[in-house]
This record gives structure tokens, C-alpha cells and sequence, in this order.
């Protein structure tokens, strides 16, 4: 039904190192932020960086290969847009010179945004609505990091991933899983800023525990629930790749749920959780690194702020 014929992302040129980190929290070692996160450094974008801006160098690069007049919709993922209004999809189609007959939105979510944009791209392509997508997931997390707060800012770092999803009727058509728990709503936030608190500096508040206790109730039952929908087991899948989050976090759902270390991907050092661009970004360094190839079958899942999960499989 749909494939992914081609990811590209960009990551902002600003990197800050565990030892910068260290420099300013001397409790805190660069050698405990990468046993406790997997981490070493992250990209953090320019003051004047917006995930627009990031969107625009990453479609750059797909579009020195791709033909960008073949694209008829854009779907823009991103919790932090450049304006309330308009839409950043409708001016990412103006800086991109693509035609005004392309559909053009954003979606509000976070770490699950990119599977969440696969089942979006899947019903505009089953409805005739479109036929090449462009998927964008664009994060800037690290303007909403307090700088005292030392814990989130070894985790989070921004990127953005474009992404061209395709009609493909020689695919299977594979189904996706997805949930949506909001009572876990203020346990990842940024309060302030909009309507309900406007006044405030927009500042991100995680409680870790809580999103960990989420993850492992839920993903492990995602994940059965997922290969189960689609007739399959762990056996018929070549690899994982889920939300990038952290390595502790993901090595610890992966034994949950029952998946051969060979067929999971991780690679978080020098980047960090960039959110809704993580799963892509993944995807692609899996790809350039040979552990997917044409006729692989792959199992996407997304995971957090919301609380909000999704799965799928997708084959390449």
C-alpha cells in the first residue's frame, strides 16, 4: 500500500558535549550522563533555529535527489511551530517552490509523531486524496530547557527528518497500532506560553519516572498487539527501531519485549532524543549502516508526551 522511498534529516551544527554539561553541573560527571542517558553530545539550534528552518535544509538535501514536484502533500509534525498560526507546512510549501495545489498541515505530537504520520500518510494515499507525501518531524525541544535543568538537558537534543512516503501497490497493506492515555498529560509539559498560562516563559517540566512507568506498561503490549493485527511474530520482523528516548529506556523494553538484541537498532551517542525527528533519523543511519535493505520488514515504534503511542511495520 505505502513505502518510504526516501529520509533525509538535518541536525543543527551547535553541539553540547557531556563535558560542557559537566562544566556546569560538577555533581554530575560527563561519564555518568553517558552511562545514565547513552549520550555524549547533542545538536542544540541557533537562537534565531526554528524547526522551519531545519525542515527547509533537511528537504534541501532530499530534493538534490528526489523530484520535489512529485509531492502532493505535506504533513509538518512539530510541538514547536515558528507561529501559533499560520501553519508551518503552509510556509515550508512557499520556501520550497512546490505547487499550490499541495495539501499543507501540521500535526501536535511529540515522540510518537512520526508513526502517527505514517497512518495520516496512509489514509490520504488510500483515499486517492495523495500519492507522494512528504512527512516532516522538526523539534527544538532545547528552547523550552530551563538552563538549571541539568536532567533534561542531557537528554534532548534538536534535528529534523523529511521523509517521502509513496504509494506502492506491490506492498503489503500492513497495519498500524496506535493509543492515547491524556489523564498523563501534565507529566510531560510546557505549561506556559499559550492560551491557559500566557503570561510565563514557555519552559519545558518532565517527570522522568512517571514517563518510564508509562513506557514500560504500554510499549510492551503495543508491540504484541502490532505484530498480532498483522499476522506476524518477532521472528518475521528484521528490525526494531523505536523512539529514540534513552539508552537505559530502550534497552530495558527491549527485554521486555522479548526481541534478539541483533534485530534492535539504538544510536542515540551523538545525537539525543530529538523527539518526533528520532525514529526517522534512525531509519536512515539503520539504512546507511546495512541493516536495512530493499525487502526489509520493519517494526516503527513511537512512545510519550501526551501520553500518546503508536506502531507499525513497514516494508522497505
Amino acid at each position: 500500500m505505502i513505502k518510504i522511498a526516501a529520509i533525509e534529516y538535518y541536525l543543527p551544527k551547535n553541539i553540547l558535549t557531556n563535558d560542557d554539561i559537566a562544566k556546569e553541573f560538577p555533581e554530575w560527571s560527563a561519564e555518568k550522563i553517558k552511562t545514565k542517558i547513552g549520550v555524549e553530545s547533542r545538536h542544540i539550534a541557533d537562537k534565531n533555529e526554528t524547526a522551519l528552518d531545519m525542515a527547509f535544509d533537511a528537504c534541501q538535501k532530499l530534493f538534490s535527489y528526489y523530484d520535489k514536484n512529485k509531492v502532493d502533500f505535506i504533513l509538518f509534525c512539530t510541538q514547536s511551530p515558528d507561529y501559533f498560526l499560520p501553519t508551518t507546512a503552509c510556509i515550508l510549501q512557499d520556501k520550497l517552490g512546490l505547487s499550490k495545489t499541495v495539501g499543507a498541515l501540521d500535526f501536535n505530537l511529540g515522540c510518537s509523531g512520526f508513526v502517527y504520520g505514517l497512518t495520516l500518510a496512509k489514509g490520504l494515499i488510500a483515499s486517492g486524496i495523495a500519492k507522494n507525501i512528504l512527512l516532516v518531524t522538526a523539534e527544538t525541544y532545547s528552547k523550552f530547557l530551563d538552563k538549571e535543568d541539568k536532567s533534561n538537558r542531557t537528554i534532548f537534543g534538536d534535528g529534523a527528518a523529511v521523509t517521502i512516503i509513496e504509494k506502492d501497490n506491490a506492498k503489503t497493506d500492513l497495519h498500524f497500532s496506535v493509543g492515547t492515555d491524556g489523564s498523563g498529560y501534565n507529566n510531560l509539559i510546557v505549561e506556559n506560553g499559550a492560551s491557559r498560562n500566557k503570561e510565563e516563559k514557555p519552559v519545558l517540566f518532565m517527570k522522568g519516572p512517571k514517563i518510564f512507568t508509562f513506557a514500560v506498561e504500554n510499549i510492551p503490549g503495543l508491540v504484541a498487539d502490532t505484530l498480532q493485527k498483522n499476522s506476524l511474530t518477532i521472528d518475521d520482523i528484521d528490525l526494531f527501531v523505536f523512539h529514540q528516548a534513552s539508552s537505559y529506556m530502550l534497552n530495558y523494553l527491549r527485554e521486555l519485549c522479548n526481541i534478539p538484541e541483533e534485530k534492535f537498532f539504538m544510536e542515540i551517542e551523538h545525537i539525543g532524543n530529538t523527539v518526533s525527528a528520532s525514529i526517522p533519523i534512525a531509519l536512515k543511519l539503520a539504512s546507511e549502516k546495512g541493516k536495512i535493505s530493499a525487502g526489509s520488514r520493519v517494526m516503527v515504534v513511537g512512545f510519550g508526551v501526551g501520553y500518546s503511542w503508536g506502531a507499525g511495520i513497514i516494508e522497505f
